[in-house]
């Protein structure tokens, strides 16, 4: 049987009640590094430090939440069944889409209070939104919550440790390794965020590009994963892919064709 076996157990170690998990740890080492980059990107669009720190707490405590609840929303069948478990944060399950709403929310009200730039605060959020997706999925590659379905391509994961949380009927089989997939095309989508952010001058391009490539990945990949059927022989990140991807190229195009402002204050001072 070809493929790569996974026997690593998702439990670094237990301390009592406590238990340190290699997804928890990822996603941990990503908000880090989401927050490093972040200030260093805001820094170059004139943001202070400061603001972001602050505003990288709330934005992490409501885009958890929202996460866990598009995640929970979409596996109802389990968690109707299982109440108990919608608040077992640190064994996985968090669906990337419900970070970003629930981020996103709390981005807009906090530059609206503070009189923030919210587009350049966006822009520096997207190459750290990339490295974020990449590192994280490390967690997923051990947990085994982002599954892919049956394969025999010499590189499929074969789940093997029985704290795996990959369904029984693919534990032991070569499945797609979806993570990796992912952290592929983040990682293409991380260096043409980095190129424009060096050549493209023009404010809203580097989310909306972000944006528009992350819902692609997460259209055309999910189509190998195992997940609910939402509607139209769909997943629900991928009916969620295509209308932030519509919406993006939407607000792309205008942004690259809206005639520029007039610069009135250089017009005025050349008159004076």
């Amino acid at each position: 049987m070809n493929g790569i076996v996974i026997n690593i157990d998702p439990v670094i170690f237990h301390l009592g009640m406590f238990e340190l998990r290699w997804y928890s740890l990822a996603i941990l080492l990503a908000i880090t590094a989401a927050i490093a980059i972040t200030v260093q990107q805001a820094k170059k669009r004139g943001i202070d430090s400061g603001q972001i720190y602050t505003l990288a707490v709330w934005v992490v405590v409501v885009g958890i939440i929202g996460a866990r609840l598009f995640h929970v929303i979409d596996r109802w069948d389990y968690y109707g069944q299982n109440p108990g478990q919608i608040f077992q944060f640190q064994q996985g399950g968090l669906a990337i889409w419900g970070a970003l709403v629930g981020g996103g929310a709390v981005i807009i009200i906090y530059s609206l209070l503070k009189h923030l730039p919210l587009v350049k605060l966006l822009d520096s959020l997207a190459p750290a939104m990339l490295t974020a997706h990449i590192i994280g999925r490390f967690g997923c590659i051990v947990n085994g919550d982002a599954y892919g379905g049956l394969t025999d391509l010499p590189w499929g994961f074969i789940y093997v440790h029985p704290g795996a949380m990959i369904p029984p009927e693919l534990a032991g089989v070569p499945t797609h390794p979806y993570p990796v997939y992912e952290q592929l095309w983040n990682a293409i989508g991380l260096g043409l965020v980095l190129y424009l952010s060096r050549h493209v001058k023009k404010d809203g391009v580097l989310i909306l590009t972000y944006l528009m490539f992350y819902s692609m990945a997460r259209f055309f990949l999910t189509f190998v994963r195992q997940e609910t059927i939402t509607a139209w022989g769909l997943q629900q990140a991928q009916i969620v892919a295509l209308v932030v991807f519509a919406v993006a190229l939407g607000m792309m195009v205008y942004l690259l064709t809206r005639p520029a402002r007039p610069k009135v204050a250089e017009e005025r001072s050349s008159h004076s």
